[in-house]
């Protein structure tokens, strides 16, 4: 079976082309395979039902042709959420100061996971705080899976922004 690195290829200069930004792909299931490819507009970091669609066609043609998955499979086009997956570097960056677990592929400090504020990411390592104040470093090669955890600092910031559009054809956030 193809690895999600190997779809990652193929899948994300559909997305790019199309103005979006690829936030995560994986195929999961044994039987009933499921391709999941979450996208987000890079300006807001939201996705519409009718932007899923688009690239859903986009994906499906890309697919047909490239026909790298020999078993059937569903394809599944979503935006991330707001619990998103954190799974680019510049996602730890992003989201710094807010709630998240992480989950690591071994041991650190005894443990496999760990929940608290994002400190950011600085030369691959990732720094967490916990509850408790303690700081914990996480090589970004060794995270298994994070996401953000919603809390109503989450929510406020992720809330969607009413958009103008300026002279220039640029979005612009409406005060409100």
């Amino acid at each position: 079976m193809i690895d999600d690195v190997k779809l990652m290829t193929l899948i994300e200069p559909v997305v790019r082309d199309l103005g979006f930004e690829l936030v995560r792909v994986q195929l999961s299931g044994n039987k009933d395979l499921t391709l999941q490819v979450m996208a987000e507009r890079p300006l807001d970091g939201q996705l519409h039902i009718d932007e899923c669609a688009a690239i859903s066609r986009a994906l499906s043609d890309m697919l047909d042709v490239e026909d790298p998955i020999i078993e059937p499979y569903r394809l599944e086009v979503s935006s991330p959420g707001i619990d998103r997956p954190l799974t680019r570097s510049q996602d730890f960056i992003k989201w710094a100061g807010f709630e998240a677990k992480i989950a690591v592929k071994e041991l650190i400090e005894g443990r496999k996971r760990f929940q608290g504020r994002l400190g950011g990411i600085e030369h691959d390592i990732i720094t967490i705080i916990g509850n408790t104040g303690t700081h914990y470093a996480l090589p970004f090669s060794m995270v298994d899976t994070a996401k953000l955890v919603i809390t109503n600092d989450l929510l406020e910031a992720t809330k969607p922004q009413v958009m103008d559009i300026d002279t220039s054809g640029n979005a612009i956030p409406v005060l409100q």
